[in-house]
């Protein structure tokens, strides 16, 4: 069972989507040209693919689980981007506390 919140991570973008509940990643996702290699993660470190099934969007689980320093380092080409932070400075101790960064 996926463990909100989650973070949305589009292929080819270091930008990540916060999503706090399963409303949010639909409607996110409404408004997005999703594709294959697109995937979401969990608070706990969880990844799913993105399927459309009949209309209704649903998150796969996949095998793959990613632990604090690979979101971490989402987070920081994130940061990177919007040039905002000292990237030397972000550094998380678990999954869950790295996706909740998101939401500032």
């Amino acid at each position: 069972m996926i463990s909100w919140p989650c973070t949305l991570k589009l292929d080819g973008d270091d930008e990540l989507i916060y999503l706090g509940s399963e409303q949010d990643f639909i409607s996110e996702c409404r408004e997005l040209l999703l594709c294959d290699d697109d995937y979401v993660i969990d608070s706990f470190g969880n990844s799913y693919v993105i399927e459309l099934t009949s209309g209704k969007l649903e998150l796969i689980k996949t095998k793959r689980i990613l632990v604090a320093n690979e979101v971490t380092n989402l987070i920081r080409a994130h940061e990177f981007k919007k040039a905002s932070l000292c990237l030397t400075k972000i550094h998380f101790l678990t999954v869950s506390d790295a996706i909740k960064s998101l939401t500032y």
